[in-house]
């Protein structure tokens, strides 16, 4: 295992220790052993910043399973190494704020700081492996966790309510996006994203390619908070605020981000794509910021605002599919929509978390988070009102900070996507630069109110739970450091341009950079009079003119009644999903093993005759029969006769004889089929049944004359004898048509000395290519001894005390 591998799952190690840290060192707040853990992440990720601007990747393999072609393959390119930063720098910070935020005296800080390291380490599998079975299975652990700091006070209801709902939706669009990490692996034959990259071209051509592109496509638009499956984000927020900063500026909803952004160059060369991530990112953009105007709690509005954003870099990443189809770097003005994507992705990271981290702050401080109860705080929290104050504005997209920048950049795609004249985008094409600026009003909005509502007009002491003060200093570093960066990166936006805009485009579209051209990043501040500029300006007279008369239209949003909302219809579902799990599972589970054994044998006979009849495989051939002799017909006899008193028998005794004498018949044809082993194993099995047949039987009291035999059942004799059919049709056909049935035995001869040194067949099959098998039937034996132990034992201790 390298250095890498150890890097990613370094969170997992550190996890198992936190709860000895926690118990050891109580005087110590758990969090400053937590912060080594990305401190120290972030600082190993820097050193490939050179390798990734150098336009080189690193790839390291650790094998896993490679006869099924998983392995933990980790790499490291420009994407992945932007999103290990972020997930490590971020991180950081947030560990660092919990600290202050979280008390050490109150809180289960073991429980929450395995959570986040758990999830960290989930993150950095996401974003750095380059297997697709690898990648599932740190996505799945990402829903694990995050399901499990969102449940983290689970003596809320609100947070358990909010933890199942982003379980339930990121699982369901996770079970879908394995679907199409199959169908890839069918059409490709290969798990690696590298790989399927390389075939990008042929499996276009393949009919499941759009089934692959919809499944992948869902569980990032699940994961990543799209409409119409955002709802689950909001309720989220029930979440510490530490969470709420991380899952929301740097990890989990950026997921989604990163799987569209990694899967662009296998998919986005399909109109269909162009159109899905454009169109469902730009809708998800306007609906996001509509609603986050009608909020009132400071969470509640970042929470629609996180889905507005998350919507505007969809779309961008869109728009960027169109590049695609231009062979030149050179004038391609398509390749703006992916730069601005990347680089909003890093704007969106920095305001994000210090808006956060500012309404945990306001929370913390004041003992609410309610824009009706707050207000004035400008004065009592001026640090605060300044961080956030730039936050604002920079996600309103107001000079000088960096929001402004990608904003512009975002509405020049949309309106250069006009030009574009594939898939019908120069004409339908004119609804993105129009529902870009409606959007970008209410975003002006929501960013305004959060500001103004929270920080100036009166101040209302009476309606807050605490006097408010400003925060102790150790909890207003990190948003403050990433505050900084907004302004940095608003004055100096090149300065990332080359170290990882532009690596993050190239791994992106990189059949555009294969002939040896390098993408050219320079965002600039004055870009003249252009289109863009003059939105921009409609967005702040207008956004301003509708904030001021927010109390005469705000009224609109209850216009919509809650049942026919996504919430009411997702929570109605739910509702009539348990009603009917739970009348079907009254229906079916009747107690009665006869009915289990009904299901059973029904579903057996549907599957086998179904697929006798689909393969088309059902046929006899007696011409290979060999002589039928008449002591095996005698035996046969015998067989059916003690099979048929079993079913007619008035006492257990004589059951149990007619059972055995059945099994000594099959003992003796192995005989005349010249198997000792397995006429030997027969006979010492059907001994040892009958014996203990009887010593259990000994115990029990006499059939009752007068007990109620069960009548006959048609339902039960239609089911036995088709059972009886299938066997005998399948035997019959195996026989008979070995194309279709490809016997297994010539395996088991080849390689039975070859691959387990054995000469016994029989004995080999059982402890070698069966081992697993045999083993845990070993153990359910060994675990029934204990139990039986167990009884016998407690029965004697009950009756020495009488």
């Amino acid at each position: 295992m390298s250095l890498l591998h150890i890097a990613i799952v370094l969170p997992f190690i550190a996890a198992v220790f936190i709860p000895f840290l926690f118990k050891g060192f109580r005087n110590i707040h758990t969090g400053w052993f937590v912060l080594l853990v990305p401190l120290a992440l972030f600082i190993y990720f820097i050193q490939y910043l050179p390798v990734t601007s150098g336009g080189q990747t690193v790839s390291k393999t650790f094998e896993w399973i490679p006869s099924l072609g998983i392995n933990f393959n980790a790499h490291v390119d420009g994407l992945g190494l932007l999103f290990a930063l972020l997930i490590t720098g971020i991180g950081s910070l947030v560990v660092l704020y919990s600290i202050y935020y979280l008390a050490k005296e109150k809180e289960a800080l073991h429980n929450f700081y395995v959570y986040l390291l758990m999830f960290m380490g989930a993150m950095l599998g996401v974003v750095l492996s380059d297997n697709l079975i690898v990648l599932y299975m740190f996505w799945e652990f990402t829903s694990i966790s995050s399901f499990l700091l969102i449940g983290y006070w689970y003596d809320k209801e609100r947070s358990r309510y909010g933890a199942q709902k982003s379980m339930l939706i990121t699982v369901f669009g996770g079970l879908s996006m394995l679907g199409g990490i199959v169908l890839l692996y069918i059409m490709s034959g290969t798990f690696s994203i590298q790989e399927l990259i390389g075939m990008s071209g042929s499996l276009m051509q393949d009919p499941m390619f759009i089934p692959a592109m919809l499944l992948i496509l869902l569980g990032a638009f699940t994961k990543s908070a799209q409409f119409p499956f955002h709802v689950w984000l909001p309720d989220a927020m029930e979440a510490p605020t530490p969470v709420s900063a991380y899952l929301h500026s740097a990890t989990m909803v950026k997921a989604g981000i990163y799987l569209v952004a990694r899967m662009s160059p296998v998919f986005a060369e399909s109109g269909i794509w162009l159109w899905l991530v454009a169109g469902f990112g730009l809708f998800t953009l306007f609906w996001g910021s509509f609603n986050a105007v009608k909020q009132t709690d400071l969470k509640g509005i970042l929470a629609f605002s996180t889905i507005s954003q998350l919507g505007l870099i969809m779309s961008l990443l869109g728009l960027g599919a169109a590049a695609l189809h231009f062979d030149q770097l050179d004038e391609n003005i398509y390749m703006g929509a992916t730069i601005a994507a990347v680089f909003h992705l890093i704007n969106h990271a920095t305001f994000k978390g210090s808006l956060f981290m500012v309404a945990g702050i306001v929370d913390h401080e004041t003992g609410t988070r309610d824009i009706r109860n707050l207000g004035g705080l400008v004065n009592l929290m001026p640090i605060t009102f300044t961080i956030a104050l730039i936050g604002t504005f920079s996600m309103a997209g107001l000079p000088p900070f960096n929001g402004f920048l990608s904003k512009e950049m975002f509405l020049l795609a949309t309106l250069e996507i006009l030009e574009f004249n594939l898939f019908s985008m120069d004409t339908w094409g004119i609804l993105f630069p129009v529902i870009a600026w409606i959007a970008s009003v209410f975003t002006f909005i929501y960013s305004i109110m959060l500001l103004f509502k929270t920080f100036l007009g009166k101040l209302q002491l009476d309606k807050l739970p605490k006097k408010p003060h400003e925060a102790p200093i150790g909890m207003l570093i990190s948003p403050i450091v990433l505050g900084a960066l907004v302004v940095v990166f608003g004055f100096f936006p090149n300065l990332l341009s080359k170290s990882m805009i532009k690596p993050a485009v190239e791994a992106i579209l990189p059949s555009l950079v294969e002939s040896g051209q390098e993408v050219y990043v320079n965002i600039y501040f004055w870009h003249g009079f252009t289109p863009e500029l003059f939105m921009t300006l409609g967005i702040v007279l207008f956004g301003t003119l509708l904030y001021a008369t927010l109390g005469k239209w705000q009224g609109i949003y209850n216009r919509i009644p809650e049942q026919f909302t996504i919430n009411g219809v997702y929570d109605r579902g739910l509702e009539k999903g348990e009603s009917g799990s739970f009348r079907l599972t009254e229906g079916v589970m009747t107690g009665y093993m006869r009915t289990y054994l009904l299901y059973i044998f029904g579903f057996f006979v549907a599957i086998l005759l179904s697929t006798l009849v689909v393969r088309d495989a059902f046929s006899i051939d007696t011409s290979n029969l060999a002589e039928i002799r008449i002591y095996e017909v005698i035996l046969a006899v015998v067989m059916l006769a003690s099979a048929i008193t079993i079913l007619f028998a008035k006492s257990r005794l004589t059951s149990i004889v007619a059972l055995g004498a059945v099994g000594y018949s099959v003992a003796l044809f192995f005989v005349f089929f010249r198997a000792p082993d397995l006429a030997l194993t027969q006979l010492v099995i059907e001994t040892v049944s009958v014996a203990l047949f009887l010593l259990c039987f000994y115990h029990l009291p006499e059939i009752s004359r007068k007990e109620e035999r069960m009548g006959f059942r048609l339902g039960n004799a239609v089911i036995s004898i088709l059972v009886g059919v299938t066997i005998t049709l399948i035997a019959i056909s195996a026989y008979s048509n070995s194309s279709v049935f490809e016997s297994i035995s010539q395996y088991h001869i080849d390689n039975v000395y070859k691959l387990a040194a054995g000469g016994n067949m029989v004995n080999v099959i059982l402890v070698d290519f069966r081992g697993f098998d045999t083993l845990f039937e070993i153990c359910v034996l060994g675990i029934a001894a204990l139990g039986i132990y167990a009884m016998v034992h407690f029965r004697g201790v009950r009756r020495q005390k009488g």
